[in-house]
């Protein structure tokens, strides 16, 4: 079933993977499934919900991953969630921001398994749609084997059966959230490892992934790969997931033809009150290593930011990419 398969995700990223991003990026794969920026339960149940939870229907397959750590305010927000339309709902087991620590959210809570083994099952029973688990492979001290297999199998207890792997374990103190994503190892064979200890879940692994190449590598290995910052910087790598990973007989895309995809819908976003910047920011990298693709990324960081500015711009800069060489 298309809605669960798990064979390519993008990653939730805070402040990157927002409904307009994602909406570029289905541009590119009609397939892969995509993930929200993390929301918080007191987000959606005490703030502005349909700001948080609207997306675009073409986002679908379309995961919302929350913050929290409360059970009965998790199962409230599946609920909403599954409202809403969207085909999972993913807790956040590994941010380790200071912010979310304080919130009881993120990584701090693979030191509780039996807490978030409560929360997925009171999740779990509260909708019908996947409740999943992003965590990473450990968090301080609590970094060995054993504890890594023994917070899966709490988990698992609950009838959770997809797990996302960050494959580095996460210093809650001392290290930035960008030092966590960088200075901790990746262990691609302890997650490997998972896969052959409990052959009957979906381990999806996460970290480091920089092609579809290496995506086809490590899926001899796991049942799924997600992808971060690569596609948010250099998106066009997308562009073979459906052929390469799906095996979809997909016509040949360019980027040109994506950036004309993407005008229109700037164009209707702009008519209801959104600012273009908000939007073409997300697009600066469709050009990486193109000839021009500087010319293209610094036009739009220069211009796009003007209140005025309108979807024309991007057509603007692609021009200006052209004409002006590399």
């Amino acid at each position: 079933m298309h809605e669960r398969d798990w064979r390519f995700c993008l990653a939730p990223m805070m402040d990157w993977s927002d409904r307009h991003c994602r909406f570029f990026w289905r541009l590119l794969s009609r397939r892969a499934r995509l993930y929200t920026e993390m929301v918080t339960t007191g987000a959606i149940l005490r703030g502005d919900r349909h700001r948080f939870l609207h997306f675009n229907p073409e986002e679908h397959p379309l995961a919302l991953q929350l913050g929290g750590s409360d059970p009965n305010a998790l199962a409230e927000c599946a609920r909403i969630a599954e409202d809403y339309g969207y085909d999972e709902v993913n807790l956040n087991c590994g941010c380790p921001s200071d912010r979310v620590q304080e919130g009881r959210i993120g990584a701090c809570l693979m030191a509780e398994p039996n807490l978030v083994a409560e929360c997925i099952a009171t999740m779990r029973a509260a909708v019908r749609i996947p409740v999943t688990v992003k965590h990473r492979t450990g968090v301080d001290d609590l970094d060995t084997e054993e504890h890594l297999h023994r917070f899966i199998s709490t988990i698992a207890q609950t009838g959770c059966e997809v797990f996302i792997v960050h494959a580095r374990k996460a210093w809650l103190q001392g290290l930035s959230p960008k030092e966590n994503r960088e200075i901790p190892p990746l262990l691609y064979e302890r997650v490997f490892d998972l896969k052959h200890h409990f052959p009957q879940l979906t381990i999806v692994i996460n970290g480091g992934v920089t092609s579809v190449d290496m995506s086809h590598n490590l899926l001899q290995h796991v049942d799924g790969v997600m992808m971060g910052r690569e596609a948010y910087h250099n998106p066009f790598v997308l562009a073979e997931v459906d052929r390469d990973i799906y095996g979809d007989a997909s016509p040949h895309i360019t980027r040109d033809a994506v950036l004309e995809a993407f005008i229109p819908y700037c164009e209707y976003q702009i008519s209801r009150g959104a600012r273009l910047n908000h939007m073409a920011r997300h697009v600066l990298g469709l050009y990486a290593g193109q000839p021009g693709g500087k010319r293209f990324r610094r036009f739009l960081s220069e211009n796009g930011h003007r209140p005025e500015a309108q979807a024309e711009l991007l057509r603007e800069a692609k021009n200006h990419m052209n004409s002006a060489g590399s």
